[in-house]
């Protein structure tokens, strides 16, 4: 289901900014559907700012409201909480690729 995001990405050298789940969530379920923060947090059973706050960028999915997404949209759990580890490892490894001193290993030692 994961197709163009609307929202602004920075691209440089070549890569793109991690994509939080939050803009999946938003862009990708709740505006196509006209499903505000509070209409999803009802059918889900969960406190409005637990949604508004995971579409804003600033709150990651747990186990729990993976569960919950799932049950709403049709999908996995697994499908957010993949999301959720995809982004965190991406942002973890722009942290560390910006040390001072980090040289990535040649391609064919890497793998």
């Amino acid at each position: 289901m994961l197709t163009t995001l609307n929202s602004p990405t920075t691209i440089e050298a070549g890569r793109i900014d991690p994509i939080h789940p939050g803009e999946v969530l938003l862009h990708e379920f709740m505006a196509p559907l006209g499903l505000s923060a509070n209409a999803l947090a009802g059918r889900m059973g969960v406190p409005a700012n637990r949604i508004s706050t995971i579409a804003a960028g600033k709150r990651g999915i747990t186990g729990d409201t993976a569960l919950r997404l799932a049950a709403a949209f049709g999908t996995t759990a697994e499908f957010w909480m993949n999301l959720q580890k995809r982004w965190e490892l991406e942002v973890a490894r722009d942290a560390f690729e910006g040390r001072a001193g980090f040289t990535p290993p040649p391609r064919d030692m890497a793998g």
